[in-house]
């Protein structure tokens, strides 16, 4: 078995860099995607004039694109600047709007009267996430667990200082250092990042914040998110890989320990040397590989993150008063974070993330027009499986953006898409519309999460957000290094 040539089920952002570190290396790689264009959920949406990035809209972790760059020998295909201030926060009682900054004494003058001596108390708290961060990303995330005993042994040589945050959530690891409850929510805000909620992750992801305010920060990519994918797509027809779309994989065929062939909607066989799936690890396994672990059953008792209702407004006037990522909360963030996953009454009063993409990048809109995305945590299918309101809750959404920026937007609306739960789920083949796949609870993270390599067959492994390290962009990009690995073990075996 000659092991060279590589089937990628899943043009998603695991996928895409999976694939060109692999054909860099010499092998013959092609990709199957499901939808017309590549991208998973980090995806584009043109539309009457305007261009909409359709999921993930903050970029991060810049330096992980930069070390997948240099692993590929290329220069990075597109190309992006930091964004000053970071975000912005408006809370709904008091009307008042934060702008982070990394700057943190630039930060903490806007906590002077509820928040005394913030300057100390974030350096106080960013310094834990330092050493949260420093002690545990090359030594748990960035590997490669054989079993379990392996992965807990290496939990073991953590700093067992850090021990004591296993016990506490995302929120009352930020409780020892903060007072107010706009510090509290504001700074617990990048735990939405993983899918959950700041009361049900775990206080170690508050290395996330070290991330956001000292080690990188974010940044606008140029033209929109979409032009990470564009770049890499071309990039992988220079390497010579083939992309073919609207190919969705059904069923396969077995050969001993082997994979033999996936079989399409149309009943073709794909056949290959070496497969790796860049669906979601989880449900491939159930409903293509049908293994019991994973059947509807079993799929539904494990934790999967929310779901997400996205929209998406072109408006034929500039919103000056607005920036790049925004946040507005309202008065009930406890609540409505206990009650988002599981409660749909909760939407009454949701708090909600808007994303001006044409801020800073002028050709995704017409001129004078601004390109809104808008993003609502919400309960995935599992609890609010009818959508028939979407209507009423986006327009209720838009309502209290327009009361907030003290502009009406509704008359000025020429272009509206909605993507609810069912959307994702039928798009992307998101279980049960969850936005990030498996939650990242202390029994699916490490080598509790579906392994990177299966279970059964010796020549198929996995990459993306259910399966190791977890959710997010970079996490795709350090999952598609993890399963180069892999691949290049069982090559060379």
């Amino acid at each position: 078995m000659q092991k060279n040539k590589i089937l990628i089920v899943g043009a998603g952002i695991g996928g895409l860099t999976t694939a060109l570190r692999l054909a860099k290396r010499g092998y013959e790689v092609t990709i199957l995607e499901k939808n017309e264009q590549a991208g998973g959920r980090l995806n584009q949406i043109k539309k009457d004039g305007f261009t909409f990035d359709t999921g993930p809209s903050f970029f991060s972790m810049s330096y992980e694109f930069k070390e997948f760059a240099d692993d590929c020998g290329i220069s990075l295909p597109f190309e992006y600047v930091e964004l000053d201030p970071l975000y912005t926060v408006n809370f709904k009682d008091s009307g008042k709007t934060f702008f982070l900054y990394k700057d943190i004494k630039k930060l903490a003058t806007q906590f002077a009267d509820i928040e005394p001596q913030f300057e100390q108390k974030m350096m106080r708290y960013l310094k834990k996430c330092e050493q949260v961060y420093n002690d545990t990303v090359n030594l748990v995330i960035k590997q490669n667990f054989d079993s379990l005993q392996a992965y807990l042994i290496t939990l073991a040589r953590v700093n067992p200082i850090h021990l004591p945050l296993l016990f506490r959530n995302f929120w009352q690891q930020i409780e020892r250092y903060f007072e107010s409850e706009e510090a509290r929510q504001i700074i617990s805000l990048v735990s939405f990042f993983l899918g959950r909620t700041p009361f049900d992750t775990s206080a170690i992801y508050t290395l996330l914040s070290h991330v956001e305010f000292t080690h990188d920060g974010y940044y606008n990519v140029k033209g929109g998110m979409y032009q990470v994918v564009s770049g890499i797509v071309s990039e992988l027809e220079k390497a010579g890989v083939t992309i073919v779309y609207h190919t969705e994989i059904k069923d396969y065929e077995t050969k001993g320990l082997y994979l033999a062939s996936l079989i399409d909607q149309n009943g073709k066989k794909w056949q290959s040397d070496i497969y790796v799936i860049n669906a979601d690890a989880a449900l491939f396994r159930g409903r293509v590989f049908n293994r019991e672990k994973y059947s509807e059953p079993q799929l539904q008792k494990k934790d999967w993150t929310m779901g997400y209702l996205t929209f998406y407004i072109g408006i034929d006037q500039k919103l000056p008063e607005v920036n790049h990522h925004n946040y507005f909360l309202g008065g009930n963030f406890k609540e409505y974070a206990d009650n988002v996953l599981r409660n749909p009454g909760v939407l009454e009063k949701p708090y909600y993330y808007v994303n001006v993409l044409s801020k800073h990048n002028a050709d995704c809109a017409p001129e004078g027009c601004e390109t809104l995305f808008f993003v609502c945590p919400v309960p995935n299918l599992i609890y609010k499986p009818d959508w028939h309101d979407k209507d009423e809750v986006v327009n209720s959404i838009i309502d209290d953006f327009s009361q907030r920026i003290g502009t009406e937007i509704q008359p000025h609306i020429i272009s509206r898409t909605i993507y609810t739960p069912i959307e994702w789920e039928k798009r992307f083949n998101l279980y049960k519309g969850s936005g990030l796949g498996l939650s990242h609870s202390m029994t699916q993270i490490g080598a509790f999460r579906p392994s990177n390599f299966d279970e059964q067959f010796d020549n198929v492994f996995y990459v993306g957000a259910s399966t190791a390290p977890g959710a997010g962009i970079p996490m795709a990009v350090i999952s598609s290094k993890l399963v180069t690995e892999r691949v290049e073990k069982f090559r060379n075996k």
